[in-house]
């Protein structure tokens, strides 16, 4: 299966969206996700149906699938009107010249040429041509598809009128009867409208336009003539290569993922994590593209290019995130697929009633029906939920936050506990080594023995060993593994077997359970060593932030008891679970998500299965890659400072969701009546439907300055 990213245009409310999203599934496409606002459309697919016939599929359904390379549409569609005009914006000020010159007879002083009719159809006939073969062409295309969209509303609300208007000019019924002003002011208003509208969402976008367009810069290539003579010349990133040499200078953003090969700069990753403090890299230490060197000046080899880098990567998972659909839209979608439908039934009993019931006259009953259909507004209800996401998410990943999908920012409302390991999450994972011991080897043969156990392991405490005590001549075991939870087993060539790990291990030989770890050798004690670890300067503050939000905390941890209360007691955490496996901890956090929703943060292997077994699985992005996969959520700063952030933007997202999805509901039950009486007219009510989406995207940008911790 091929993982496919397109980039769709034409993309404006969630029936759009289910429209490509119904098309693929029924080609027989899997994974599919489809984000209108962004555009994004993404599907796996076993190459059964081409590119071409699937690009070709979607711009039947009235939309365009973009190049990654450029704006240049991969399928080749032929001229029309459409092609004339860039946006909207244009389309508007096109038809503003006519609209506006239909709408002058309405003054108090009349315009004699004006109140010819057919000088009226002149002027109207160019916005109405631009308007169908928008709206028109978007509208059919959705009909045939079974999807209607919101087009098909404004569609007939202005060639009811311009049809309307057509018969009274064919036969001379006179003025009462011509109405190619609403026509033309339907058209205009509405590509107003969407512009304004399309301008806002994009505002929403706008954090994540940032990242991405940091991911095509210049970069000094490093290359040699063949004297071995270095020469410097510009490339663009893009066409950069694994293995590939660069000079990165002061004040020059890192073109892509490396890692230092001589000299040493500060960097600034606050594009990445939210942190501005500078980060001091030396030679080995990796570069992260997007970062900026704030001082220093380094040759540094290319690690990763394309989307293998760090940027693309978050960019990926945040796209992702915003195609998820998170419970509460469910609802949104399942109405707003229905909505057409029941508007144009709404129109029609509207001109019915007002007619037949009320004795309205069939002029003024028709232009109530216009008003109807142009007023309603379907995209409303589709936006809501996206909307909030979209800045949700930007601001997140600003911040150093990402989200693996929108349903862990919902699913922050209701977190009441939150558990967390200790070694490298509630810790620095930064260990030295105090003290150590053996009873039966030199010292030499201990940390021998030691290094070559712990060279295996990929615990904070095995990295610290293996780079102080490293040796030249490490032992070849016959059989080594790592016992999650437990530590380190190895047999040697002679069958001698070693157990390497906690209190656990040797609380049959020893009632001492203060040392970090202990060797046994063929069961029996020969050797133990102690660490000490500093605690996280912010982790005092995230557990009081915590406890002011009267979230209950816990401590999880498979170190000892006497350790994991003492790190609890100093930062203040409610319970302690201490000396736990992996499987222990997987139950243990199964047993709390039945009581409450838990959020689980960790950082190592051992607590990847808790991680997916919690409501949200939190991980930090100098975790192991298992831990990473395993949360919904990764914290990129190196630290849980922004833990509460996290937590205040899911609760906030939600709460702006609410709200924006209340707004749509009540302007539609509010907006319908009022035309449906009469009390606005066609002109009005495009305007206000395109403005209403308006509000929305307002709401939700707001989002990105509320205080939300």
């Amino acid at each position: 299966m091929e993982k496919v990213d397109w980039k769709v245009e034409g993309m404006t409310c969630t029936n759009c969206a289910l429209t490509i999203d119904r098309y693929l599934k029924k080609e027989g496409l899997k994974d599919v996700h489809v984000n209108f606002i962004g555009g994004e459309v993404s599907f796996e697919t076993d190459g059964i149906k081409s590119k071409e016939e699937l690009t070709k599929g979607i711009a039947d359904l009235g939309y365009k699938v973009v190049k990654e390379d450029g704006p240049e549409s991969i399928h080749h569609t032929s001229f029309n009107i459409q092609n004339l005009f860039k946006n909207h914006l244009q389309r508007f000020l096109f038809c503003l010249p006519f609209t506006a010159v239909l709408m002058l007879h309405m003054l108090p002083w009349h315009i004699p040429f004006l109140m010819n009719p057919w000088i009226q159809l002149a002027i109207c006939i160019p916005v109405f041509i631009l308007g169908m073969s928008y709206f028109g062409v978007s509208a059919i295309k959705s009909l045939r598809r079974g999807i209607p969209n919101m087009n098909v509303l404004i569609a007939i609300g202005s060639l009811a009128a311009f049809i309307y208007s057509l018969i009274g000019t064919l036969g001379n019924l006179g003025m009462d009867y011509i109405f190619y002003e609403t026509t033309a002011t339907i058209i205009t208003l509405v590509f107003l409208g969407e512009w304004v509208e399309h301008r806002s969402v994009a505002t929403t976008q706008k954090e994540l336009s940032k990242l991405a367009a940091t991911q095509k810069v210049m970069a000094n290539m490093i290359a040699f003539d063949e004297n071995h003579k270095e020469l410097i010349f510009t490339i663009e990133n893009t066409k950069l290569h694994v293995g590939d040499l660069l000079l990165i200078k002061t004040g020059e953003q890192v073109p892509i993922d490396c890692k230092i090969l001589w000299g040493e700069v500060n960097v600034n990753e606050a594009l990445l994590t939210g942190e501005s403090k500078p980060i001091q890299k030396i030679k080995k230490d990796a570069l992260i593209g997007g970062s900026m060197v704030t001082d220093g000046t380094v040759k540094a080899q290319v690690t990763a290019v394309g989307k293998d880098t760090v940027l693309s990567n978050i960019l990926s998972m945040v796209k992702q995130a915003q195609s998820e659909k998170p419970p509460i839209q469910q609802m949104a979608d399942k109405i707003s697929a229905v909505f057409v439908p029941v508007v144009l039934g709404i129109a029609a009993l509207t001109f019915l009633i007002n007619f037949f019931a009320f004795n309205v006259g069939g002029t003024d009953s028709l232009m109530r029906s216009i008003a109807v259909l142009v007023i309603s507004c379907p995209c409303a209800m589709g936006l809501a939920t996206p909307a909030a996401i979209a800045v949700g998410l930007g601001r997140a990943a600003k911040n150093g936050i990402l989200f693996r999908n929108a349903k862990s920012l919902e699913l922050f409302k209701n977190i009441n506990t939150v558990v967390f390991d200790k070694t490298g999450t509630l810790t620095k994972g930064n260990f030295i080594v105090t003290g150590f011991k053996s009873m039966a080897l030199s010292e030499e043969q201990f940390k021998r023995l030691i290094f070559s156990m712990e060279k295996y392991s990929n615990h904070p405490i095995a990295k610290t060993i293996t780079d102080g005590w490293k040796v030249n001549n490490p032992i070849h075991w016959k059989k080594i593994e790592e016992i999650k939870g437990l530590g380190m087993s190895a047999e040697d060539a002679e069958g001698n077997k070693y157990l390497l790990g906690s209190f656990k291990i040797a609380d049959s030989h020893t009632d001492d359970h203060s040392h970090t770890a202990y060797l046994l050798q063929n069961d029996k004690l020969i050797g133990w060593f102690d660490m000490e670890d500093e605690i996280r300067v912010e982790a005092r503050q995230v557990i009081d932030y915590l406890h002011s939000k009267n979230i209950q905390t816990i401590l999880l941890s498979g170190d000892s008891l006497q350790r994991s209360k003492q790190i609890a007691d100093t930062l203040g955490i409610d319970k302690v679970f201490a000396e736990k496996t992996p499987e222990e901890k997987l139950l243990i956090v199964e047993k709390l998500n039945t009581e409450n929703p838990v959020a689980m943060v960790g950082d190592g292997v051992n607590d990847a299965p808790a991680l997916a077994k919690a409501t949200i699985g939190i991980s930090m992005s100098d975790a192991t890659q298992l831990a990473v996969q395993s949360a919904q959520v990764v914290l990129m700063n190196k630290g849980i400072q922004h833990l509460p952030l996290a937590l205040g933007l899911g609760k906030h997202t939600f709460i702006t969701i609410k709200a924006n999805l209340f707004w749509a509901f009540i302007y539609n039950v509010v907006a319908i009546p009022i035309a449906a009486v009469g009390l606005l007219q066609p002109g009005f009510a495009a305007l206000a439907m395109g403005f209403s989406d308006v509000v929305l995207a307002i709401n939700s940008v707001w989002l990105k300055f509320k205080k939300v911790v």
